[in-house]
């Protein structure tokens, strides 16, 4: 077993010696979205490095930080190809809610695209708590976790092939749009997610590079710090509260284990 597998297994609290395979694959997800945070802290104090598979790992597995889609995925997708999955990063385009259009930072999310057994799906663990906890399959099957209710549809626009779906649990009535991917869009080397950090921090239309932002799901909902404002979801319930930069970095620190 490498260092990097072992650690990933410890930072998830996977056990060491257990094997890994498509059946269990749900508990990886589950575990990752409990452990690794979605958060911003590099871009917001400009301390980004260059992408390398060694840096990655430092990052995350080394320092315990979290990331965006671009350091979640591509970490999980390395976890996973040692583990023998077959499994390539993908390039898609958020769809921005409150303005119901497509971001203009364009192709900046990664995700992972597995095929198991024939059947091909999309995995991730790097879309906030938006996160789907199953592999969803891309022949438009709903999958359902405690989170709520997802789906992959084919759709051929200028954005790519695919569409993923969701619903969330105590948040939405109707299906709602996540992103759209581009299956044959792949990333092949770690240095090509240098230009997607840098959209992320510099463009103007980014919604990482205005205000911190440290988000988790938790066992019985989710812990959101942005900005001046702390929301937690317990069991369907919502508290949000306004909080100063002192309790920001107070709960960053005690919640999530960041140092901002």
């Amino acid at each position: 077993m490498t260092a990097m597998n072992e650690m990933f297994r410890k930072r998830i609290g996977f056990a060491r010696d257990e094997p890994i395979n498509f059946d269990n694959l749900d508990t990886i997800l589950e575990k990752a979205a409990l452990a690794l945070p979605f958060e911003n802290v590099r871009i917001m104090n400009g301390s980004t490095t260059e992408f390398t598979e060694e840096s990655l790992k430092e990052k995350i597995l080394g320092r315990n930080e979290g990331g965006l889609c671009y350091d979640l995925n591509p970490l999980l997708h390395l976890f996973l190809l040692e583990n023998g999955f077959d499994v390539k990063l993908v390039r898609g385009v958020v769809f921005n809610q409150a303005k119901q259009k497509w971001s203009e930072t364009g192709k900046t999310h990664v995700a992972i695209f597995l095929r198991e057994n024939g059947r091909q799906y999309l995995v991730d663990t790097g879309f906030g708590i938006n996160i789907p906890l199953k592999p969803v399959p891309l022949d438009g099957d709903t999958v359902s976790s405690r989170n709520g209710e997802f789906k992959v549809q084919r759709e051929a626009s200028e954005h790519g092939d695919y569409c993923l779906y969701l619903k969330l649990k105590h948040k939405d009535k109707e299906w709602k749009k996540g992103y759209a991917f581009d299956s044959k869009d792949t990333v092949t080397n770690l240095r090509d997610l240098n230009e997607i950090q840098q959209i992320i921090a510099s463009h103007p239309a980014s919604g990482f590079n205005k205000r911190l932002l440290i988000t988790r799901l938790t066992d019985k909902g989710s812990f959101t710090l942005a900005g001046n404002s702390a929301t937690i979801w317990t069991d369907g319930r919502m508290e949000k509260k306004e909080i100063n930069a002192d309790q920001f970095k107070k709960m960053a620190n005690d919640v999530f284990g960041l140092d901002v």
